[in-house]
């Protein structure tokens, strides 16, 4: 069982940089962050982005990621860069996760962005081929209804055939499980459900090394969910009006579990 901690940006860029140099040194295995331009009209968002290429150069041995990515606002040419950027930096360190996005309406439509949820998973699984690509190093020729790409760029990935993608969904839904089954591992979001429920619905890996990332209950012990499939599990905390910060410092300060 590996451990990653899931953290908003919402905070200044240097508590966020001090948050995963702090967790790699009390031993967790990732830190992702949050990708959102908007929440509610008090939180200060900074770009993960941005904010990861300085935690590379912070870290030395824990992956890193988004959790999640929504495609559908991305030109997925330029998130491909980002991303081939974040692996050479970071040595061969990077993740990413990708998903529909929330909320639809404060982060989405409000800024212009395609709102419709049906639209947004087709959009996503344009962009999933086209990054496939163009971060392995392969020639693209992709005709689709939201992308047209017909290139390749260089660098490729340090990571061989290319950076893992993982894929969040909220579950019990098995669209997003569907599709997390073409990809390298599955985020289920939401539902509650228990390590034996969790297993019945993602049944057998499709291949060997696919993830399955699971936000941690509280008081069910790590060994169930490794009984049940489960190969990373997630601990992070919700931004609130005040003290959320504090929270994370602690589970940062702290091996996981703690």
């Amino acid at each position: 069982m590996r451990y990653l901690l899931s953290v908003p940006p919402f905070t200044d860029p240097a508590t966020v940089v001090d948050l995963a140099t702090t967790a790699e040194a009390s031993g967790w295995d990732g830190f992702f962050l949050w990708d959102h331009l908007r929440w509610d009209d008090i939180q200060e968002i900074h770009d993960p982005w941005v904010l990861l290429g300085a935690i590379a150069q912070a870290t030395e041995r824990m992956l890193l990621g988004t959790m999640v990515t929504p495609l559908s606002r991305r030109r997925p040419w330029v998130v491909a860069k980002h991303l081939v950027t974040l692996d050479h930096l970071s040595g061969g360190r990077a993740v990413l996760g990708v998903g529909l996005g929330e909320p639809p309406g404060h982060d989405f439509a409000e800024l212009g962005d395609e709102a419709d949820p049906r639209v947004r998973a087709a959009m996503l699984d344009e962009a999933l081929e086209v990054i496939d690509g163009l971060v392995s190093g392969r020639s693209v020729d992709h005709d689709g209804e939201h992308f047209q790409v017909h290139a390749s760029m260089r660098p490729p990935s340090l990571r061989r055939p290319r950076v893992p993608i993982w894929v969040a969904g909220v579950a019990p839904n098995k669209r997003p499980l569907e599709r997390a089954r073409r990809w390298d591992g599955y985020v289920p979001i939401g539902g509650g459900l228990e390590p034996a429920a969790l297993a019945e619905l993602i049944g057998p890996p499709p291949r060997d090394g696919w993830d399955v990332v699971v936000p941690w209950a509280e008081g069910v012990p790590a060994d169930a969910y490794a009984e049940a499939g489960v190969t990373w599990l997630v601990q992070s905390t919700w931004p609130k009006d005040e003290g959320w910060v504090e929270e994370l410092r602690e589970l940062a300060g702290n091996p996981p579990g703690h």
